[in-house]
């Protein structure tokens, strides 16, 4: 029987990357830090994910087993010995697992047994580099790694809502999540041939997808959080959000004006039929009732989603460099400066309360420059048509429709 070993036993990791992996027929080994987890897993050997969706269904998830990431042996061990490995961590929790995999890497080389593929299913951009740079500082200098390891970029768009404290302590193994099951991955990364799984879509350019996953989805999702927020503070799930006519329409023309700049940019790949086809696919996704996911979960920590390279300054800077007018990503980007979404127990996320009393109060020209990168000088026109529209919003935030069009796409 094949083996996966998966770095990360949490949402993307249980509901995605095992439930594909052990359908196919692959043991699903769990490699994660938190020790009910993974005894738990160890225990049962499976654990069960409710598809909330237009047809709900339950999905025993089978032939899976967990080791604990301080046991570096036995980890090293099951990298040795399997077949093909994922990550599923958080791109922030990624340098705390490079020590383990190249321990893995080493015992693999010594015992001969030859190249393995890695999944990396984190949502970063040239996540193969920085993995490849993270490998590298724990690995002896000799070591082959460009032809012992096949470092695969993916895009993940699976939806998965946060549970409540209770349904946690009710099941900490049980998942919650959409029904959408791909993993959107590159070709070039593989070393060895690609796995039959159903639910794995292979793509020549990678750099394509994983905008379009950025720019499209992501901010798109981020845009129905931000304004739904502004127009209604005690608003609480993103269905009720992209089920406002204001909302919807804004955010199809914010992903429309993303859209079109996507086309420009990579016309092989993209095209208006099949931009239109994906941007309606996200947001009857968005409208989806069963799935309970929160404004709070898709809108918090603005100062990341606010950052040079992610979701609304990303694709602003793609508009500006194709010549798209974007009025209503711009619209997003300055609700987030005023998001202040909090969670079940009335708390901000604590990157939320830091930019709300420490950077929001420096003002809009601090938070264009340290919150979201722009340079005074070559992106003088984004900060100037952000800062306009911001001056408009803070006068009325919950009328910003009345401040201009929203076409859609």
């Amino acid at each position: 029987m094949k083996k996966i070993v998966v770095f990360g036993a949490g949402n993307i990791g249980r509901s995605l990357i095992g439930q594909l992996f052990s359908r196919a027929g692959y043991e699903v080994v769990f490699v994660d830090i938190v020790d009910e987890i993974v005894s738990l897993l160890n225990t049962k050997r499976r654990y069960r994910i409710e598809v909330k969706d237009c047809q709900p269904q339950t999905i025993w998830v089978e032939n899976v087993r967990a080791v604990h990431s301080r046991d570096t042996d036995k980890v090293a061990h099951e990298i040795a010995t399997a077949d093909i490995m994922a990550t599923a961590v958080g791109a922030n929790n990624l340098d705390r697992i490079y020590s383990n995999i190249s321990k893995g890497l080493v015992k693999r080389l010594e015992t001969r047994r030859g190249a393995i593929d890695i999944l990396i299913c984190e949502n970063v951009r040239d996540s193969a580099r920085l993995f490849r740079e993270g490998l590298l500082r724990h690995l002896s200098k000799g070591y082959p790694l460009d032809s012992m390891v096949g470092l695969v970029e993916t895009s993940i768009g699976k939806m998965v809502p946060m549970m409540t404290e209770k349904q946690i302590r009710e099941d900490p193994l049980l998942i919650y999540a959409e029904a959408y099951n791909k993993i959107i991955m590159g070709m070039k990364g593989f070393k060895n041939p690609i796995p039959e799984v159903e639910g794995l879509e292979p793509k020549e350019n990678m750099n394509a997808y994983s905008d379009l996953k950025l720019f499209i989805h992501n901010m798109g999702h981020a845009a129905t959080a931000y304004l739904g927020y502004i127009t209604d503070a005690k608003m609480k799930y993103i269905w009720e959000a992209i089920g406002n006519e204001h909302i919807r329409t804004a955010v199809k023309g914010a992903m429309g004006e993303a859209g079109r700049a996507l086309i420009l940019e990579y016309p092989r790949e993209f095209n208006e039929e099949n931009m239109k086809e994906h941007i309606n696919d996200l947001i009857r996704r968005f409208g989806n009732k069963a799935l309970g996911d929160t404004i709070y979960r898709v809108g918090r920590d603005v100062p990341r989603k606010l950052s040079r390279n992610d979701r609304l300054i990303g694709a602003l800077l793609l508009e500006k460099k194709r010549l798209v007018p974007a009025p209503i990503t711009t619209m997003s980007v300055a609700a987030a400066m005023l998001f202040r979404g909090k969670d079940e127990e009335g708390k901000l996320y604590p990157k939320d309360r830091a930019f709300a009393e420490e950077i929001y109060p420096e003002g809009i020209d601090y938070i264009l420059k340290r919150v979201c990168g722009l340079d005074s000088g070559k992106e003088a026109d984004i900060i100037s048509d952000v800062k306009k529209t911001y001056g408009l919003l803070v006068e009325d935030p919950t009328k910003w429709w009345s401040i201009m069009g929203v076409p859609e796409f």
